[in-house]
């Protein structure tokens, strides 16, 4: 197996981040945040000296995640978003990233229907930019998008076949998706995972404490010879949980609210294990 993370959730700082990973046993970064900078907007000399701390840790970037994709089909500057996207082409051949996670689009409201043209033709023009890069793009199901129910998943990955996926269980409880049948539907494309679950309010917990079916689909996505998953945490911190309480006990706010991001970062990754 390997375990990658968006370790921003853990420290902001690059060095971390690398003592996160370190600390859990994990293969490398799904790339985000860097120093108080999102990946897309680092310099290629940054990345430079990222590519040599992790290379000296002993770890990679499997993957940009990236904010590609995340701007209004109707109000995005599209042509501007396209130069972000060839910067964030060069800063992965800089890390060694050779996958870009990527998105479809914010719809204006609820009728996306009269969008899908125009998702279908920027998606087009996006692959056409990454095309002789090395890296593969790999759609996510988020809230809000185009791509954000199963069935339009399927479709863009059915229109263009060199998209890969990544299947985030939490993402389809927050939409009201049923994980198992999202499964069945985009298992054959998931190139890899991203680990969240969520309760049926949408609250993000530990992989295994929701209603995501995390360990069904992780099983399944094993038996299937996948390997590849990202820890992405999205848990509660309450940083001021010291200060309520008196010496020698322990308050109790809920079973998923952590006194630092290092805790919310090492539970979920525990998370994982105990799934695996």
């Amino acid at each position: 197996m390997n375990i990658y993370a968006f370790a921003d959730e853990a420290s902001g700082l690059i060095d971390g981040q690398i003592a996160a990973l370190r600390r859990n046993g994990l293969n490398g970064l799904e790339i985000r945040g860097v120093d108080g900078q999102n990946i897309a907007d680092i310099t290629l000399e940054k990345a430079r000296e990222v590519r040599r701390k992790l290379d000296d840790a002993g770890l990679t970037v499997w993957s940009m995640g990236s904010p590609i994709g995340k701007i209004g089909i109707v109000d995005g500057d599209f042509p501007a978003h396209l130069e972000r996207l060839r910067h964030v082409l060069a800063l992965a051949d800089v890390l060694g990233a050779k996958n870009l996670r990527m998105f479809s689009f914010y719809m204006p409201g609820e009728d996306i229907a009269p969008w899908r043209q125009k998702v279908i033709d920027q998606m087009g023009q996006m692959l056409l930019v990454g095309e002789d890069s090395g890296v593969t793009y790999c759609h996510e199901n988020e809230k809000g998008i185009y791509g954000d129910m199963a069935v339009r998943c399927h479709e863009l990955l059915t229109i263009f076949p060199t998209l890969g996926n990544v299947f985030d269980p939490a993402n389809f409880v927050q939409c009201g998706q049923d994980t198992l049948e999202a499964w069945k539907l985009l298992a054959d494309r998931t190139r890899y995972l991203h680990i969240k679950d969520a309760l049926a309010d949408g609250h993000v917990v530990p992989a295994g404490k929701g209603i995501g079916n995390v360990k069904a689909i992780l099983d399944d996505f094993r038996a299937r010879g996948g390997k590849d998953m990202t820890i992405e945490p999205h848990l509660t911190v309450f940083a001021g949980l010291k200060d309520l309480e008196r010496e020698g006990e322990e308050t109790k706010i809920n079973a998923f609210t952590y006194p630092s991001s290092d805790a919310a970062f090492d539970t979920a990754c525990a998370a994982l294990k105990d799934c695996l």
